[in-house]
């Protein structure tokens, strides 16, 4: 796979972290290269929605000091393989290789638009994930966030859609099964739309835990309550459909009278966040009503699950979030929850 991407300005400069504990730290993995990827001028999915956020976090007095931008590089072959199957990342090169400076091409398996260096910055999101696991897992950071394009949470094993080319959440959860012996994962989807990737690449594995509040009906269709996984992961998969025009309330519901119990039996020892923004109130392709205020309160309920069972070690990824104004305010809430 190739890893070409044009030299861009480095994404961020350091926080000053020297006077804030590992504790109370938080991991950023942003790389401006992410901005290489292009679907195209009409395309909800521009980078723009990704770096409104990490302008906010550069310029935020209360939250840059316990801000740390480490660099990662882009997830390697094998890493991807155990998420993706090896045909599948030869039809990702095969098609890249196909597509010209400044062109945009549908990626042939699904809803999603290549340009040339689209496969390569998917690698680099992925990577972004792997670096997070580290930053948590040898105590960096408390947590960490991954602002990444494109996203990731609706490619499969074998196929890319929905924007999607690989899916950093579950590579970076194998990564952390592989790299430190992690056995129970949670996985928490609250984009507003269903992460169809992640459950079927996790549904007959009882290591992993995943649960999606989405709203319903929206694309792609999946993930009824019916859906709780298969064979060895039967009851390891939880699916909460959320109607259109609801607030966040009925995420928060969830969490407390669904997730919780579980996790009370699973206990994970690591929390992953496919942090779709989209079900902000007046996002381009949602019709939920989350608020500002409303993200910190749901980062404050994972949290509390992470500080409880996974000595507080969190990684979130951003999914979805199609206006960039309110992407930015609703990490801010979210970074501000974890240092409450």
């Amino acid at each position: 796979m190739s890893l070409l991407l044009p030299c861009l300005p480095e994404a961020a400069a350091q926080g000053d972290v020297s006077a804030a504990p590992a504790k109370t730290t938080i991991s950023i993995l942003y790389d401006t290269r992410f901005e290489a990827h292009d679907p195209g001028p009409d395309h909800p999915e521009q980078a723009r929605r990704v770096s409104a956020i990490v302008e906010r976090l550069q310029h935020s007095a209360s939250l840059r000091p316990f801000l740390r931008w480490p660099a990662f590089a882009a997830a390697t072959r094998e890493d991807l393989l155990r998420v993706h199957s090896a045909a599948y990342l030869d039809l990702l090169d095969a098609e890249q290789a196909r597509v010209h400076a400044g062109a945009h091409q549908p990626l042939s398996t699904g809803d999603t638009v290549i340009s040339q260096h689209s496969v390569a910055v998917a690698a680099l999101a992925s990577g972004a994930g792997i670096a997070g696991i580290d930053a948590v897992m040898t105590q960096q950071s408390a947590a960490a966030f991954a602002l990444v394009r494109p996203p990731g949470h609706h490619a499969t094993r074998e196929r890319g859609m929905g924007f999607c080319l690989t899916n950093h959440i579950a590579v970076a959860a194998r990564y952390a099964q592989q790299r430190y012996g992690i056995q129970r994962i949670l996985i928490v989807d609250i984009d507003v739309h269903h992460g169809n990737g992640t459950q079927a690449i996790f549904e007959a594995d009882n290591s992993v835990f995943y649960f999606s509040a989405h709203q319903h009906p929206l694309y792609p269709g999946s993930g009824r309550p019916s859906e709780q996984g298969i064979g060895a992961g039967l009851g390891y998969t939880m699916n909460v459909d959320v109607p259109p025009g609801s607030n966040e309330q009925v995420l928060l519901h969830a969490l407390d009278q669904q997730l919780v119990p579980a996790m009370q039996q699973f206990r994970p020892q690591l929390i992953l966040v496919s942090a779709g923004l989209d079900a902000h109130a007046g996002d381009r392709l949602g019709a939920l009503q989350y608020s500002d205020e409303g993200y910190g309160r749901i980062a404050t309920r994972i949290k509390q699950l992470a500080d409880t069972y996974a000595q507080g070690r969190m990684l979130w990824m951003l999914e979805g979030g199609y206006v960039p104004a309110q992407n930015a305010n609703a990490v801010e809430s979210i970074l501000a929850a974890w240092l409450h």
